[in-house]
């Protein structure tokens, strides 16, 4: 198999699983670290053009991360493209064995069962948390209804309080964010690069917790450990 991937998650779950298969992916890939495959662009402006001369066997993309136009256009060069929509853990999990089945594996690969054990062997969360979650800066934009994201969040026991909005990613001032006065701001990084620095500020007197955006909104081989990555870093910040 020859596969291109407009995922970053993705990637790195056919990279880890099928060495060798991979011959193009975004600029935005950045795992396995070693990754060494032909660049196509970002994830919302691929180069067309160079995926087709890559002549993949298969594009792998996602109804959100990737714009239907671009999809369409490589169907119309000739590439079988699959595409996946992922709005839960359980629905990630499945996509990702769907993935990786299409791509050639011979079978469930060990991280995607450690994955799903240890999405599954989640403790009952105690008492909830209330959130809000940036996810850009200039303008504010914040987690909505039904994203993965918000999902892996509800499952560690933290209800986002953003969760019933009309739209997936609304801009929402951020005099409204305080006034919310939410247990915790978790401020991932990435999209948005929040830090210590950029970020926290903006919230006074209010618990801010610092998570990896790559354990919040990737799903693939994070997977396995973002239970307890990500459960840590929302206790440290609300002690």
């Amino acid at each position: 198999m020859r596969v291109v991937s407009l995922v970053p998650s993705l990637t790195e779950a056919v990279a880890v699983t099928l060495p060798g298969a991979l011959v193009g992916a975004t600029d935005w890939c950045s795992h396995p670290e070693d990754l060494r495959v032909a660049r196509i662009g970002g994830t919302k402006n691929p180069k067309v053009d160079r995926i087709v001369s890559l002549a993949p066997d298969l594009v792998i993309a996602n109804e959100e991360e990737n714009r239907a136009a671009d999809l369409d256009a490589l169907r119309a060069a000739g590439c079988d493209v699959l595409v996946t929509e992922v709005r839960t853990v359980p629905q990630a999990l499945a996509e990702l064995a769907r993935v990786l089945t299409a791509c050639g594996a011979p079978g469930r690969p060990r991280w995607l069962a450690a994955a799903e054990a240890a999405w599954t062997a989640l403790p009952a969360p105690g008492a909830r948390t209330t959130a809000v979650v940036p996810v850009w800066r200039r303008p504010w934009m914040v987690l909505g209804r039904d994203t993965f994201a918000g999902d892996v969040l509800a499952r560690l026991g933290v209800d986002h309080l953003y969760a019933g909005h009309p739209e997936r990613y609304p801009r929402v001032p951020l005099e409204e964010l305080r006034a919310t006065a939410p247990d915790l701001v978790v401020l991932p990084d990435e999209p948005y690069r929040f830090t210590a620095d950029d970020g926290p500020e903006a919230f006074p007197g209010l618990s801010c917790a610092l998570v990896s955006g790559r354990h919040l909104t990737w799903y693939g081989p994070s997977l396995t450990e973002a239970p307890e990555v990500l459960a840590g870093a929302l206790r440290a910040a609300h002690r």
